[in-house]
């Protein structure tokens, strides 16, 4: 990483696109405001590659039980007075317009 340059948010504002291209050469950029730095401009570093699958094996696991039904405690601290939703209720509808259908003369 080359030197990091200091710029002041007008400058910043003004220059973007003549900043993005020293930061894509590899150059770090830090944007102040009244003299202090506020935030960082750096390159974003290459992939490593494709990700590779099954990297966290052992690591994370499902509880047989995860599927299971809640608890009648639990969904009651949910609902008031028990009171269980439908699925896809919690979508209002509009009444449907019905139209007259028109008669041939």
């Amino acid at each position: 990483m080359r030197f990091m340059a200091a710029v002041n948010v007008y400058e910043a504002k003004t220059h973007l696109s003549r900043l993005l291209r020293r930061v894509r050469s590899g150059e770090e950029i830090v944007i102040a405001a009244a003299g202090r730095p506020i935030a960082r401009l750096v390159p974003i570093e290459p992939d490593s590659g494709p990700r590779v699958l099954g990297g966290d094996e052992g690591v994370v696991w499902d509880a047989p039980d995860f599927n299971a039904p809640l608890p009648a405690s639990v969904v009651a601290a949910f609902y008031p007075a028990g009171e269980r939703q439908k699925a896809g209720s919690g979508r209002r509808r509009h009444p449907r317009v019905h139209r007259r259908a028109r008669t041939a003369k």
